[in-house]
C-alpha cells in the first residue's frame, strides 16, 4: 500500500530507469495530492530536469503549477491548440479568450474576498466526437463570430514567441496593424 505521493515517486523513478532519458512526460503528476506532497513532487521533477538536462512535458489543468514550473506553455481546448507562448508572456498577456477565461477563474488576493465568487467560463464543453472543423470554443466564447462556426483559425503570430489560434484575435491584429497601432496588451503600460 503506497500513498499517492509515493506512487508518483515510483512512477517518476520508472520513467527515469532508461540510461539517459531525454524527456519525462508527466500527466497530471500532482492531481489528488495534498499541497505538501504536490510541492515535493514538483521539486523532484524540477531537480531532475536541472540535474540530468532532461525536457519535461507537463500535462496539467492547474495553472498555478504551470506558472511555477513551465518555461513554455501550450493551452489546449478539446484537443486543439488555442495559444502558445513562454510562460511569462502567457500570464502577462493572455490573448485567446479561453486562456483569459482560465486565468480569470484563478483566485487572487487582489480580486477576491471570502464573499466573492470565482469567475467561470460560461457554456458547456463540446462533445469531442462531434467536433468538426469549427473552433471548439465558439459556443463558449464571448467574442465568437460566424466564421468561428465554419473553420478552425490559422496561427496568428503576436510576436516571435507568442502565437494564438483565434479568428477574433487575428481580426484585431489585422485591424490594428492597418490602423498603424499595436494590438492592445493586457497588463502592460
Amino acid at each position: 500500500q503506497l500513498s499517492g505521493g509515493m506512487r508518483q515517486r515510483v512512477m517518476i523513478a520508472m520513467a527515469l530507469a532508461s540510461p539517459e532519458p531525454g524527456l519525462l512526460i508527466a500527466d497530471e503528476p500532482t492531481t489528488a495530492l495534498d499541497v505538501t506532497i504536490q510541492a515535493q513532487i514538483l521539486r523532484l521533477i524540477y531537480d531532475l530536469k536541472q540535474d540530468i538536462k532532461m525536457s519535461v512535458l507537463l500535462i496539467t489543468h492547474d495553472m498555478g503549477v504551470v506558472a511555477e514550473t513551465a518555461d513554455r506553455v501550450i493551452v489546449m481546448y478539446a484537443g486543439r491548440k488555442m495559444e502558445e507562448a513562454d510562460v511569462y508572456s502567457l500570464f502577462e498577456n493572455p490573448s485567446h479568450p479561453y486562456t483569459q477565461g482560465l486565468l480569470n477563474s484563478l483566485p487572487s488576493n487582489e480580486k477576491y474576498s471570502d464573499s466573492t465568487r470565482l469567475e467561470a467560463i460560461k457554456g458547456t464543453i463540446p462533445d469531442l466526437l462531434t467536433i468538426g472543423n469549427e473552433c471548439p470554443f465558439e459556443n463558449r466564447c464571448p467574442f465568437a463570430m460566424s466564421i468561428c462556426r465554419e473553420s478552425f483559425p490559422e496561427e496568428t503570430k503576436l510576436d516571435d514567441d507568442h502565437s494564438v489560434w483565434c479568428h477574433y484575435v487575428s481580426d484585431q491584429v489585422r485591424t490594428h496593424t492597418r490602423a498603424g497601432s499595436l494590438l492592445p496588451t493586457r497588463g502592460k503600460e
